[in-house]
């Protein structure tokens, strides 16, 4: 018979510094800016080749997290590109049953990070994804594939621009 008494382990709480993050050098920002504006210049270039907009909110949000994060789990490839389907299924479900309000949408949100913590891939962006589908209803054999070519093309292109320069942080930290 034991008789342990021994506490379950408690998470280390964070450390308050009370420090705002170093500046970054000016190579580094420059870096993160171009590459940015170069994959969001993309996307709207794809978009008005194939009259649909593809570039959307939550692209723009995402394409700044993993080109200045890239080394956060939000940041990572399956994080980005798995996190904006469940959001658009959770979207194209939410716009089904409520229709297209300003509450569903709301609900959509809160559906999208439930399934992305289940799914263990946190990427705050695709909230906004699924917000964007109820309320503007897109045609889901349309958005879709383009939502998934758009995070594939952010996630290929973080992967090159991270190869380019000498010294920065090579993206991702895993792939799935």
């Amino acid at each position: 018979m034991s008789t342990d008494t021994a506490e379950p382990e408690t998470p280390a709480k964070p450390r308050i510094t009370g420090r705002a993050p170093a500046r970054p050098a000016p190579a580094a920002a420059l870096h993160s800016v171009s590459a940015v504006t170069v994959v969001l210049l993309g996307l709207v270039a794809i978009g008005a080749v194939l009259h649909e907009p593809v570039l959307i909110p939550p692209l723009a949000a995402s394409a700044a997290l993993v080109h200045s994060a890239p080394t956060l789990p939000l940041s990572q490839p399956r994080s980005v590109v798995l996190s904006h389907l469940l959001a658009a299924a959770a979207g194209y479900a939410t716009l089904t049953v409520a229709g297209a309000t300003a509450w569903a949408a709301a609900v959509a949100a809160g559906l999208t990070l439930a399934l992305t913590t289940l799914a263990r891939t946190p990427h705050s962006p695709a909230c906004a994804t699924a917000v964007v589908i109820v309320l503007q209803s897109p045609a889901p054999a349309r958005f879709v594939p383009l939502l998934l070519g758009a995070t594939l093309l952010l996630v290929t292109m973080e992967y090159a621009f991270s190869r380019i320069r000498r010294g920065a942080t090579k993206y991702p930290t895993y792939w799935w």
